[in-house]
């Protein structure tokens, strides 16, 4: 179940706090193919199932990494909602890491934490921790520490 928010204020007291995760997610190559599409990465252990069996050190094809990292607001979405304010944006990440591959074919959830809320004219910075989990992976596929902006 999606933490909700009431506005700027009801989010100060979950600071420090995980707030939960999104559904499973499954990456599928013709995901990985658009995504290679619109950005121009067509590295071969992305978009060539066959040779990346062949060849990769990962078993077959793996997502881009900003593949997984693109994917935060659609399941930030599930984790997580903002009532009581105009606008939210992406300010941006402070710290972006790739620890471990996202194979094609695998599945993928998105845990978050509230880290800080400051206030900036108009209305609020925060800052979310957030780990891309694997199913079946010791490791997160991506930690980052994002940024967003809330307006009033």
């Amino acid at each position: 179940m999606a933490t909700h928010f009431d506005g700027i204020e009801s989010m100060k007291a979950k600071v420090g706090e995980h707030l939960g995760y999104s559904d499973w997610h499954l990456v599928t190559q013709s995901q990985v193919d658009l995504f290679a599409e619109a950005t121009g990465d067509h590295q071969w252990i992305h978009v060539d199932p066959e040779r990346a069996r062949r060849e990769s050190p990962f078993g077959g094809p793996i997502a881009h990494g900003y593949l997984t990292l693109s994917l935060a607001p659609v399941l930030l979405g599930q984790v997580y909602s903002v009532s009581g304010v105009t606008m939210g944006v992406n300010y941006g990440c402070n710290k972006v890491r790739f620890p471990a591959p996202v194979p094609v074919g695998s599945r993928l959830r998105l845990g978050a934490s509230l880290q800080s809320i400051e206030e900036i004219q108009g209305g609020a910075q925060v800052v979310l921790a957030l780990s891309f989990e694997v199913e079946g992976s010791e490791k997160p596929s991506c930690v980052a520490e994002t940024v967003f902006r809330f307006y009033l």
